[in-house]
Order: C-alpha cells, then sequence, then structure tokens
C-alpha cells in the first residue's frame, strides 16, 4: 500500500502548488472509478471522495504519493447532465493545467473495460500525445468480465491505440480484486522511488 494524503482542490490555475514536485494525472470518463484507484492503493480508506453520482469532481484534486510526488485527479468528462458552462469551465480548467504544469510526469488514462473507448477517449489520448505526456491506459473494472470478454477488451482497445503493450503501458485493473496493483506499484517505483 502507498502512503497518498489530500493536499487540495484546485478550481483555477493560479492557486496550483508552487513547489516543484513531479505529478502522475489521472484523467477518464466521469464515473470511469479515477477516485476508487486511489483509494485502492492508498493504505487509508476513502482517501479519494467516490460517488454513485458521475460529473460529481469538478476541481484538480491533489493528492501526495509517499512525499514523492502527486496525483492530480482531473474532473471527469462526458458527462451528459452537467451544464454547458460547467463543462466550459472545467475543459478551460483542464486545458489550461496540461498546458501550464512543468510538472506533469506521466499520465494514467483510465477507461472501462466493459465498453469500448468513446470519441472523447480519444481525442484525450490525442491530447496527450500532442503534449508529449507519457501515458498508460488503465482498463478499469476488469473484475465484471469474464475471460473470453477481457481478451475482447484487450484486443479492442489495442484496435484504437495500436502503440499500447500489454502489461508495459495497458494494464488491466480492478479496484475491487487487486488485479493491476502490483504493476501500477512497480511502474510507479521506477519513476519515482
Amino acid at each position: 500500500m502507498l502512503d497518498i494524503n489530500f493536499v487540495k482542490s484546485i478550481y483555477q490555475i493560479r492557486n496550483l502548488p508552487k513547489e516543484n514536485v513531479q505529478e502522475v494525472i489521472l484523467c477518464g470518463r466521469s464515473n470511469v472509478g479515477k477516485s476508487t484507484f486511489i483509494n485502492s492503493l492508498s493504505k487509508k480508506k476513502n482517501i479519494a471522495k467516490t460517488s454513485s453520482t458521475p460529473g460529481k469532481t469538478k476541481s484538480l484534486n491533489f493528492y501526495s504519493v509517499e512525499n514523492k510526488f502527486y496525483f492530480v485527479d482531473l474532473p471527469g468528462y462526458g458527462y451528459a447532465k452537467t451544464s454547458i458552462k460547467e463543462k466550459e469551465q472545467w475543459q478551460k480548467l483542464i486545458k489550461n493545467y496540461l498546458y501550464q504544469s512543468k510538472n506533469i510526469a506521466m499520465a494514467f488514462h483510465l477507461i472501462d473495460s466493459r465498453h469500448k473507448p468513446t470519441n472523447l477517449d480519444v481525442m484525450f489520448n490525442q491530447l496527450l500525445k500532442s503534449l508529449s505526456i507519457p501515458y498508460i491506459v488503465i482498463l478499469s473494472k476488469i473484475d465484471k468480465l469474464n475471460q473470453s470478454e477481457k481478451i475482447k477488451s484487450i484486443k479492442r482497445i489495442v484496435e484504437y491505440f495500436p502503440e499500447l503493450s500489454l502489461n508495459d503501458n495497458l494494464i488491466p485493473y480492478s479496484s475491487l480484486k487487486g488485479i493491476g496493483n502490483k504493476n501500477i506499484k512497480i511502474m510507479l517505483s521506477k519513476l519515482f522511488m
């Protein structure tokens, strides 16, 4: 387990942490399981607030990991019930952060293993590439699939993103069953520990 502590929520770029600490961004659709992902890696329960209501995260949420780097939980995209004005504010906040932060070391792009990537997943992937941000795709909720569905899901994601390689930059993950947990920790320890 990792020592993860909530630091602060940022609603405006000018309030980003001033210290020069490397960051791993967590991005993905609303309700893809980013908060649950943080909790599954943490020593403490419910360090990140989870909700059954998609679109709850409206800020950049900073978490200190082992006092060495930050997880930055980005607002989820693609939630239909959000007002256009609110969506625009989130998009502006995310874009400004991605363009302005000098500390982003890696992106963990969470995609629900049960569904094919959405247009927004593809667009976000292209944005990461255009900004030269290294990324890993985490196929979340993998425990909800049987063996043949898992194989199909992995095959499908590689069709969308041919650069992905299983257990290298593509990690099937289950917060519930701990699948992929070890791989993530090894990856993080290579980067930061």
